[in-house]
């Protein structure tokens, strides 16, 4: 349970969430701050506006203490107002004025004393004679109000304090503040909300790209990232680019799958040919050994059968050996090749085999493609070895070769029993002999690797009594029979 909390503070949809609460939080921090200092600004600088003009106003007049006298009588009584002496019950005004001596207690103008509010401001200020001399307000704190002071100095030397509270100031400040953090708190709580939800719905797909991992790391290969309702682009591209990535990781699966079961299979087969041929030798010497073949006749007939073993043997070796040289993808002595001539060679060489063969030659002219000419004669003697032994002497055969479309097509076709669909599907598969019939099952194999390393494709066209066409497809060179230059 420890753990599982640990992975959930440290997933990713709760630091997006904390990350995005964090920034916001500073946001209205920033806010809130720079609108109160704004509006401090603003109110404290038409206070002291005011407190100018008023100070502007006593020096200009160039009024004495004694004619305050009369006007200061008025402010007075009016804060004196239906109260004893020494007490303030009204509201005090919003500007307070009180005139101090050069030790900086107040004056009193005529019979009236002043206020206790007026001692205190007097009292809060040290150096009347200081701020009268100043020209911008300062702050003093007046029983434990703050106020704005600024101080003018009349004609017959008398100082005059002017005062304005700031408390509904800093009072108004607060309240904004509280409210402000009220509001920023409601609206993080909500932002959090939101985004955890949203980035839930955005993680969604990376959930799904766990499961999918989770599943394919246990064996289910085909697994696949489903797509999401609502996709991001870098989200979608992710996606994308991991199930091109499965697929390739399940191809590459597959191949390996089968290219292993093909060596089984190719392993077991060779050495299936090969225990045949080395049976029979094994059996003959063992004869000759313990001295069973006293006649000469059949000394010489079990000679002649080692020899005729020996030789398959070796012939399966060398068709072994190249295959494995094609799978390894051999370099080509390639030059322009003129496969007509070598088509109308192979036909020769199968009249002189089986002189009473039907063979029908369609390669007139030269048709050069740019390939390796022992290789494309290994392709004919293999194609021309499969119809004779596959096919008897009687049936006709017919050799073709084309150009057409940038490519060049060679066909032999013969009109043998032919094959049925499941036997036309593996024809190309190594130690396979359609029907048990004879050969090594390998000509058709290596007719395929030489052709796919000339970069062309081979195909078969059968059915069961309308024989076997091999097509070979090779990418056509020297256009109009002439090598290009530099060519050989």
């Amino acid at each position: 349970m420890r753990r599982r909390r640990r992975q959930g503070l440290h997933s990713l949809r709760v630091q997006l969430t904390v990350a995005n609460v964090v920034l916001l939080s500073l946001g209205i921090v920033m806010a809130t701050a720079v609108s109160l200092m704004a509006a401090r600004f603003y109110l404290l600088d038409k206070i002291d506006t005011e407190l100018k003009a008023s100070r502007t106003s006593l020096r200009t007049a160039g009024f004495t203490l004694r004619q305050l006298d009369a006007l200061r009588e008025l402010g007075v009584a009016m804060d004196r107002f239906g109260t004893g002496a020494g007490t303030d019950p009204l509201p005090a005004p919003a500007v307070l004025y009180v005139a101090v001596d050069r030790a900086g207690d107040p004056v009193g103008l005529g019979p009236l004393q002043p206020t206790p509010r007026q001692r205190a401001l007097a009292a809060a200020v040290t150096d009347p004679a200081a701020v009268a001399a100043e020209e911008e307000p300062s702050d003093v704190s007046v029983r434990g109000e703050p106020y704005r002071l600024v101080g003018a100095r009349l004609p017959d030397g008398t100082i005059v304090l002017i005062g304005t509270s700031t408390g509904a100031l800093h009072e108004g400040m607060g309240k904004a503040l509280r409210l402000d953090l009220a509001f920023g708190t409601l609206l993080l709580a909500v932002l959090g909300c939101v985004t955890m939800v949203s980035v839930m719905r955005r993680m969604r797909p990376l959930e799904d790209m766990v499961e999918t991992s989770s599943a394919i790391a246990e064996g289910d290969l085909a697994a696949r990232v489903p797509s999401s309702r609502h996709p991001t682009q870098e989200v979608e591209q992710l996606r994308l680019a991991l199930n091109a990535m499965l697929h390739q990781v399940e191809s590459a699966h597959r191949t390996r799958e089968r290219s292993a079961a093909q060596l089984r299979r190719f392993v077991a087969d060779a050495s299936h040919e090969l225990r045949t041929p080395l049976a029979a030798i094994r059996g003959y010497l063992q004869l000759y050994d313990k001295g069973m073949l006293q006649d000469p006749a059949e000394r010489r007939r079990a000679w002649d059968r080692v020899l005729a073993e020996t030789d398959r043997m070796g012939r399966l070796v060398d068709e072994l050996l190249t295959l494995a040289r094609l799978d390894q993808r051999p370099e080509l002595r390639l030059r322009n090749v003129d496969l007509s001539r070598l088509v109308r060679e192979a036909a020769e060489d199968l009249l002189v085999q089986q002189p009473d063969r039907p063979v029908a030659v369609a390669a007139e002219g030269a048709v050069l493609v740019r390939a390796d000419e022992s290789g494309l004669r290994q392709v004919l003697g293999n194609l021309l070895g499969n119809v004779r032994v596959h096919t008897s002497a009687e049936v006709p055969v017919r050799l073709g070769v084309e150009r057409a479309d940038g490519v060049v097509r060679l066909c032999v076709a013969d009109r043998g029993p032919g094959l049925g669909e499941e036997d036309a599907g593996r024809v190309f598969d190594r130690f396979f002999r359609a029907g048990g019939g004879a050969g090594s099952g390998l000509g058709l194999a290596i007719v395929q690797g030489v052709v796919r390393a000339h970069g062309g494709e081979v195909s078969v066209v059968t059915a069961p009594g309308e024989g076997l066409a091999v097509t070979v497809t090779l990418p056509a060179r020297g256009e109009g029979g002439l090598p290009p230059p530099g060519d050989e």
